[in-house]
């Protein structure tokens, strides 16, 4: 006779590796989405102020990486979380 510690852990139970792997890709892809809709709003913006000032184009290259930034901190945050599973 099977007891309940014998069955699979995919057999109604919660796998703990298993939301470790959710939550890094959740981690992760909500960064990326994050960085996504901010690289668009900077870079329509940016666009729109070098179309008007030319020598402002350095400042709204950085104004982007700050936004890149994003995707960087969700990647180094699911890393830690696949570390830890």
């Amino acid at each position: 006779a099977k007891t309940a510690s014998s069955a699979p852990e995919g057999a109604g139970g919660t796998s703990v590796t298993g939301i470790g792997l959710l939550a890094a890709a959740v981690a992760f892809g909500f960064g990326a989405i994050g960085a996504g809709i901010a690289i668009g709003n900077v870079g329509a913006a940016a666009m729109g102020a070098i179309s008007e000032k030319p020598e402002i184009a350095g400042q709204a290259l950085i104004f982007i990486a700050l936004a890149e930034g994003l995707v960087v901190f969700g990647f180094i945050t699911a890393l830690m979380i696949l570390g830890k599973v």
